[in-house]
């Protein structure tokens, strides 16, 4: 029987065939926002199933009422190994602007850089380099007498629109797919040289809101003064928002919310995390958040709210004199823990309505929203992973936060009841969503190999 280090040293031997069907995929345009890019994406998922079908998987294209998902699966070697899921997406984002790429993003190449060679190209990083890691282990275990797990396989095709398809997809073919754990790699490392496994994504709450008075725009010099301005309702009702140590005021915003166990926050502030220059590379200096926080709490374990746009009155070339008839801001918030993003919602709500002078009322649209998700951090599929990684990059995986949300891993919580291993080999300067966007060859390579390990670790 094969032994570990036959799969690694196979994953070493092929990482030249390796790269030539991750630029195979990297060059296909498959774009989920564009519809003159949705024959792309088809080809995209019928390359996924061909190269899955080739490792022994059964593997289709099922078709969605948008993008096609692609599924797999195949049987371990031995019986009773342990069910996973590996979920993965193969539609990228736009490449515009196309100006600022240094070559056509769909032409992927290698380049130099401070890290050794990078894979340049859109969807290099996000997120097929990612998910060919894991289908390059599944090659080399299968050249060396087969799987050590049951694998589950599903890319999806509109994870960067929103997942549209993704609820109706679970409601009909969840049973097919629901596994003992997930497996997902649309995260990041540390650092170039250190792992981490991502334990905590804050969930999410969209809300906006509308401040309605006159029934129409006022002249301020005849109106000035004596007519409601529906802008100084709206700053008022948003200033409320905070006290005066950065902490939200909203009754019942911190219920759920749970300090980290101490062994998390004792490796937190044992990172090499410098928060001055985090924000210098922004142009800022002090972190503006909760007194009392580290930055690094505040973007991965605290609660937050923020303003992401206003609009209101003439916002024009010059000057115009008026009071606007309505005024209104888009406000979101992250949470974590187990914060109810509907009773986040309706006591945000609650807070304005019971700010509105006479005259003026409030209209509100809902833009979504998704609650936190936490893997259990004395779990075993946890310390597996946790092991294996340490034992393929030499050092101990950190254990972090992620300041976002990726919605499907509280999908698959809430519908399939499946928690979520999510470990990635990225890197900050990915360029992930922008010009120029890489990975690096060794996040490829050592990725790779980290699957393998970690496969071998789960089914022990």
């Amino acid at each position: 029987m094969a032994t570990l280090e036959n799969v690694l040293s196979t994953i070493d031997a092929n990482q030249g065939e390796a790269l030539d069907r991750l630029f195979a995929l990297v060059s296909i345009p498959s774009v989920s926002a564009l519809p003159e890019n949705f024959p792309d994406c088809d080809q995209a998922a019928d390359w996924l199933v061909a190269e899955l079908k080739s490792l022994g998987f059964e593997a289709s294209k099922v078709e969605t009422a948008g993008r096609p998902m692609v599924v797999g699966s195949a049987k371990a070697k031995t019986r009773d190994a342990p069910n996973v899921l590996f979920y993965g997406h193969y539609d990228v984002q736009p490449a515009d602007p196309l100006s600022l790429w240094k070559t056509p993003p769909f032409e992927p190449r290698l380049e130099s850089g401070p890290n050794g060679e990078r894979i340049v190209g859109r969807g290099a990083a996000d997120d097929k380099g990612q998910l060919m890691t894991f289908v390059e282990a599944c090659r080399a275990f299968r050249a060396n007498g087969g799987l050590p797990c049951n694998v589950n396989i599903l890319f999806e095709g509109e994870e960067e629109t929103g997942s549209p398809s993704l609820p109706a997809f679970l409601a009909s073919h969840g049973k097919a797919i629901k596994s003992d754990l997930l497996l997902v790699c649309d995260t990041s490392m540390w650092d170039a040289k250190t792992p981490a496994v991502t334990t905590m994504l804050r969930g999410l709450v969209m809300e906006e809101v509308i401040i309605h008075a006159a029934n129409r725009d006022l002249h301020s010099g005849m109106y000035g003064g004596a007519a409601i301005n529906p802008i100084r309702v709206l700053t008022r009702v948003l200033a409320d928002l905070f006290d005066a140590n950065g902490a939200v005021t909203l009754p019942g915003f911190f219920d759920g919310v749970e300090e980290l166990p101490e062994e998390v926050a004792e490796q937190w502030r044992n990172l090499d995390f410098d928060a001055g220059a985090f924000l210098g590379e922004v142009g800022l200096s002090v972190p503006a958040g909760e007194k009392g926080r580290s930055a690094l709490e505040m973007i991965w374990s605290r609660p937050t709210c923020d303003v992401n746009g206003i609009v209101g009155g003439y916002t024009g070339e010059g000057a115009k004199t008026v009071l606007p008839a309505k005024a209104s801001a888009k406000v979101s918030f992250r949470l974590v823990g187990k914060q109810n993003p509907d009773r986040i919602a309706q006591s945000f709500r609650a807070h304005v309505k019971q700010r509105l002078p006479a005259d003026v009322k409030a209209e509100f649209r809902a833009m979504g929203g998704s609650p936190a998700f936490a893997l259990p951090m004395r779990g075993e599929a946890l310390r597996r992973a946790c092991r294996a990684l340490e034992a393929e990059w030499g050092k101990p995986a950190v254990l972090v936060g992620a300041g976002g949300s990726i919605p499907i891993v509280g999908a698959f919580k809430r519908e399939l009841g499946m928690d979520a291993l999510m470990v990635g080999f990225g890197l900050d300067d990915d360029a992930i969503h922008s010009p120029n966007e890489k990975y690096e060859r060794n996040s490829f390579h050592k990725g790779a190999r980290s699957w393998a390990r970690i496969l071998a670790a789960l089914a022990q």
